[in-house]
């Protein structure tokens, strides 16, 4: 066992001979970025080893093995406040939860009334018979109506959670789970305000940027790992979120939680093999109502986990609840809902068929496999401006920058290819000292002392991940036999659309250019969809109607989709 110290996080961990820096920071609870989970590919967990050649010449941590004590710097100047969006578009439904606290009334039975307690109590409630018998509760009836006559049960449409003496404060909490971020809400059951927001960086990133190499990592290791971390997660926010609100975590009674199928799988413990392996379905798709202890959330003890239905093997319960927030199925005019993270899903249609994919986008949106890309936090340039002759940005927090957000990434290539720098094909001639690099913030300016700037290979990158949305967009309008001139309205969900510039992502063709005017930020349309799970019990029986409806369209197993990619990747 040898002894790693962390320099700036004041950390030690003892490890086997043989772990890498990474494992040995993941161990001690540092949270390190290592998108390409530890194959030695992305060079994002570069640190510098005290008192070696590496203190002068950065390595790669997941590469680095330990073999003695040591001093490791990670070279973290300070943990940065990450851009998460928690604002979506929700349309108006009426508030009918499937949560509610009623005043109950617990007399002495008359002589010769021979309805039990239970069933006494029963008939006072709405939901009646529909109520499963529960003998822990029967058999407290009895020392309840001792006490007092008037008590208040916290029911579901069939269950009852709780009994008060005096009417209590009631809470929903909705997650949505992405393979980057975690956004959670708090929500008042009695009438469905949100009490408080919360949000964090999802921690299973450390072991990789996509679903496909969290798979991977869960075969190889099991699904502990990444259910525990994922879990830990949550419940950090539960109780940050209760403490906003002054709330107690046992207040909350229901947690609905969203993500794609991957998340899904992983937060309750199901291996995704069935994921990684042709056809590539779920192993389990409805929606499910569970106990929340039985997956360690640490709230009320009888409190439900409702998880909302998954559409296929790459269109997660996510998807499902995009489309409850924005609802194409209820409209005559066809709408293109569009969801660009890590993976790309859309849904293409209308009240009379829907048809959804998933393109493999990459995580270069997210700063992976991008030379200096990041994540949208303090420092991320996440605009980039070129106008007579001269070059400007902006950055995240006004702070010096540091790296290129998926945003930023749009719109200097959109420059460079307005400048002339670019050409259709996608090859760079910057007219700089390096033709193939195009030094946006020179070491100097910047904040890392390295600069910001964008390589041939960069370019790339962006090529494949934006080509294969185009071609996935192409497709959809394909199967469906309509026309650009027939989508009306392009609904742009999740954080990377929020930020991005449509104009620039018709420019390099991310978006087709006739649709760029019909375009509708509708910001995190999931964790808006997970909130109406709650607060609508109609709202979530559409949802599973919504999942059957929706056709899946394997893009790969179409024999015109590579033609439709290769079309798609020049500018």
């Amino acid at each position: 066992m040898y002894q790693v110290s962390f320099l700036r996080e004041g950390k030690n961990v003892s490890v086997p001979e043989g772990t890498t820096i990474l494992e040995a920071e993941i161990l001690s609870g540092l949270k390190p970025d290592a998108p390409c989970g530890g194959a030695g590919k992305c060079g994002k967990c570069l640190v510098r080893v005290m008192g070696t050649p590496s203190e002068e010449y950065p390595v790669r941590a997941c590469q680095t093995k330990v073999v003695a004590d040591i001093c490791v710097d990670t070279m973290v100047t300070k943990e940065k406040k990450h851009t998460i969006l928690t604002e979506g578009y929700l349309h108006p439904v009426t508030y009918q939860p499937g949560l509610s606290q009623q005043k109950i009334i617990l007399e002495k039975p008359a002589a010769g009334d021979k309805r039990s307690d239970w069933k006494r109590m029963l008939e006072q409630l709405p939901q009646g018979e529909q109520i499963h018998p529960d003998p822990v509760i029967a058999s407290s009836l009895y020392e309840r109506r001792e006490i007092a006559d008037e008590w208040y049960a916290v029911c579901t449409e069939d269950e009852i959670l709780d009994f008060h003496r005096r009417p209590g404060q009631i809470c929903f909490a909705a997650f949505d789970i992405g393979t980057t971020t975690v956004a959670g809400y708090l929500l008042d059951a009695k009438d469905g305000r949100t009490l408080a927001v919360e949000s964090q960086l999802n921690p299973q990133v450390q072991y990789g940027a996509d679903v496909i190499l969290r798979a991977n990592y869960a075969l190889e290791h099991g699904t502990e790992i990444l259910s525990g971390c994922i879990r830990k997660t949550v419940n950090e926010m539960l109780q940050m979120l209760a403490e906003k609100a002054g709330i107690s975590p046992a207040d909350i009674y229901q947690v609905s939680i969203v993500g794609n199928t991957c998340m899904h799988h992983l937060f309750l413990g199901i291996s995704p093999a069935s994921l990684v392996h042709a056809p590539y379905t779920p192993a389990i798709s409805q929606s499910l109502t569970l106990r929340a202890a039985d997956y360690g959330l640490r709230i009320h003890p009888k409190a439900q986990l409702l998880m909302l239905p998954v559409i296929a093997g790459y269109v997660g319960s996510d998807t499902s609840a995009c489309l409850m927030a924005v609802r194409p199925d209820q409209k005559d005019a066809i709408t293109l809902l569009l969801d660009i993270g890590t993976n790309g899903e859309m849904v293409l249609g209308n009240r009379r068929r829907l048809l959804a994919c998933s393109t493999a986008a990459g995580p270069a949106f997210e700063g992976a496999k991008i030379t200096c890309g990041m994540r949208g936090a303090a420092g991320a340039v996440d605009h980039v401006y070129f106008k007579d002759g001269v070059w400007s940005y902006t950055t995240i927090g006004s702070e010096p920058a540091i790296g290129l957000c998926g945003s930023g990434l749009i719109d200097l290539a959109t420059c460079l290819i307005r400048a002339g720098k670019i050409d259709e094909n996608g090859r760079l001639e910057s007219g700089q000292e390096n033709p193939q690099t195009f030094v946006l913030v020179p070491p100097e300016d910047s904040g890392n002392g390295r600069g910001v700037y964008l390589t041939g290979k960069d370019i790339g990158e962006l090529q494949l991940a934006k080509a294969a949305i185009a071609a996935g967009i192409q497709l959809l309008m394909k199967e469906l036999q309509v026309t650009e001139d027939d989508v009306a309205e392009v609904c742009i969900a999740g954080a990377f659309g929020s930020y991005m510039n449509p104009e620039s992502a018709g420019e390099i063709g991310l978006l087709p250019q006739s649709m760029i005017g019909r375009v509708r930020v509708v910001g995190n349309a999931a964790g808006e969809g997970a909130k109406l799970a709650l607060i609508s019990q109609e709202e979530r029986k559409a949802a599973d109607e919504l999942a059957h409806k929706t056709e899946f369209v394997e893009l790969a197993a179409l024999p015109e989709f590579q033609d439709f990619f290769v079309e798609q990747l020049g500018f």
